[in-house]
């Protein structure tokens, strides 16, 4: 018999609800800056099969790696006993995905002497002991990466393991901020494990078992509803990135989808085996940004649940730059999973043209800054990837918006950063014509300048999509690549790309020009109502308002020539 739809409703807000509290537990205790504020971390609860139960907003690119993570601890423990109070730990990347900073938290659940679920979170660590604070641009293997473990057992049954926290401690530059975060992700894995066990005691477990099954069968019912509706077929795409950080040589990721009935697959076989550098992934975060393509296609407005995702497989060989073996480096995992998700959407734009974005810059574009605080005291502190998102369809792309990736993350206020660090934030601003022209423009890119105010601070830069810009389609353009410039106006001005902590000399600033989204349909299509918008906005230039879109200006102003207009954009047209 079915739970009553009302019961299934409540039990499935209720579960998301206890997620979005772990999550707000972990904002208000968390040491670091790049937790409270920049919110670079996901929560979740499972069930005793680890399948996913409830889930707050956070870095979509960990959510589906929290699962295959906590598979990993209960298998490992389960022989030798998995007991209340317990709470583990692990960061390698070849069974979690990600880099080794960013570690995830387990604790499991037991009512009554049976355990029926886990509480998990993933948050990212500034530093693990790498052989350069925080993170590095060049590495060539793992263990110039920092401190690697797990699964590892941090309190059994209630009782601390201080030995093993010391490890952690000593292993950092920043051992307060460790330990200090750490605590705040076991506190919101108690809380987690709290409330949900007064949820299940609440509604019971029986129910509770049964309404979640329900709704994950109601979940891959629909899914598989909206695959049948493409149509069947094998669909590729093909893109590179820049360079792995080691050599400039590009690295190629290649998706081929095919669509069968109820089935979607994506192989990855055609990518580019691991790599010297640091651009390679782990299986488990490469599933995790396949399930990121697939939910930003199929039933985006449902939260995803165990049930999703049933009708997606994936395959990478090992090896491969998405399904990375020891001892390949990993500091930069996320910028071929970033391409991977933009190709596979892409792929897809040739059964679906109405439901696919424009292309836009969603790999990793870092800007991180190390060095001593007037206490002189080691900090490192770093940006969000805010870029221009593709136009829609029927909409113009978000502005200066981080990837699909960082899902929640944020910027840090330049207010805070200059409080807290030696740094000066000279300049953040949209940049004007850095989206593509189209009859739906690009979003645009971000333009953010530093100075240091303090000597002894370096700059780790990391800066994709230089070469390969966000594409357009059905007609739309490219939007602008990304660049940074170094001494901007000094007599050693450059133009810089990747750079492994960098000096950064008091008085001299970067600027980093982040990448704009691609444009949908014909730029001349464009309401010219919008594009006198725009320019009044400082979104476009009068001179690409001409040139791109055909606009003829009347006596310096912004009104229009109507006539001019319609014949320079008929010129564009048959151009």
């Amino acid at each position: 018999m079915s739970p009553d739809p009302i019961t299934m409703e409540i039990v499935r807000n209720g579960l998301n609800a206890i997620a979005e509290e772990m999550n707000a537990n972990l904002a208000r205790s968390a040491f670091s800056p790049i937790i409270y504020e920049m919110k670079d971390c996901s929560v979740a609860i499972f069930n005793e099969d680890c399948d996913l139960l409830g889930q707050a907003p956070g870095l979509p690119i960990f959510l589906g790696a929290l699962a295959p993570a906590v598979r990993a601890v209960k298998e490992h423990f389960l022989k030798s006993g998995i007991h209340e109070g317990d709470i583990y730990a692990l960061n390698d990347p070849y069974l979690v995905g990600s880099h080794l900073n960013d570690v995830t938290v387990v604790s499991p659940v037991f009512l009554d002497d049976e355990l029926v679920g886990f509480t998990a979170n993933k948050a990212h660590w500034l530093d693990m002991g790498s052989k350069d604070a925080g993170v590095s641009v060049d590495t060539t293997e793992i263990y110039q990466e920092g401190l690697r473990f797990g699964p590892i057992r941090l309190y059994e049954s209630g009782d601390e393991q201080k030995d093993i926290l010391d490890i952690l401690a000593r292993n950092s530059r920043l051992p307060r901020s460790v330990l200090g975060d750490l605590h705040a992700q076991i506190a919101a894995c108690r809380m987690g494990e709290r409330r949900y066990q007064e949820f299940l005691s609440s509604f019971g477990l029986d129910t509770v078992r049964t309404c979640t099954k329900e709704i994950f069968l109601q979940a891959e019912a629909s899914d598989r509803a909206f695959v049948k509706s493409i149509p069947d077929g094998i669909y590729t795409a093909m893109g590179y990135m820049d360079s792995d950080g080691s050599d400039e040589e590009p690295v190629k990721i290649e998706v081929e989808v095919t669509i069968r009935d109820t089935e979607m697959h994506l192989d990855l076989s055609g990518s580019s085996p691991q790599r010297k550098g640091c651009t390679n992934c782990g299986i488990a975060q490469t599933i995790s940004a396949a399930q990121l393509a697939y939910k930003f296609l199929v039933n985006p407005e449902q939260t995803p649940n165990g049930g999703n995702f049933r009708a997606l497989s994936v395959t990478a060989p090992e090896g491969s730059i998405f399904s990375a073996q020891e001892p390949a480096a990993c500091d930069f995992y996320a910028s071929p999973s970033g391409l991977m998700i933009e190709l596979t959407l892409k792929a897809l734009s040739q059964a679906i043209t109405d439901r696919i974005p424009a292309g836009g810059p969603h790999d990793q574009m870092n800007f991180i800054v190390a060095g001593r605080d007037s206490n002189d005291t080691l900090f490192i502190t770093g940006e969000a990837s805010a870029v221009g998102w593709g136009a829609l369809p029927n909409a113009d792309g978000s502005n200066a918006t981080v990837c699909y990736m960082a899902g929640d993350l944020k910027n840090i206020p330049a207010e805070v950063e200059e409080a807290k660090y030696p740094l000066r934030v000279n300049c953040r601003a949209l940049e004007a014509d850095s989206g593509g022209p189209g009859r739906f423009r690009g979003g645009l890119a971000m333009i953010k300048e530093y100075e240091a105010v303090a000597p002894g601070i370096s700059l780790l830069l990391w800066l994709e999509r230089t070469v390969t810009p966000g594409w357009g389609v059905a007609g739309g353009k490219a939007g602008q690549t990304a660049r940074c410039i170094w001494d901007l106006g000094g007599s050693d001005e450059r133009t810089m790309t990747k750079a492994n902590h960098f000096p950064l000399p008091v008085g001299k600033s970067i600027r980093c020009h982040t990448a704009g989204g691609g444009g949908y349909g014909p730029p001349w299509e464009r309401d010219t109502q919008n594009i006198i918008d725009d320019v009044i906005d400082g979104y476009v230039t009068r001179e690409a308002a001409e040139v791109e879109y055909g606009l003829r200006w009347v006596d310096g102003g912004v009104a229009i020539d109507e006539h001019a207009t319609k014949e320079a954009r008929h010129t564009l047209a048959k151009s």
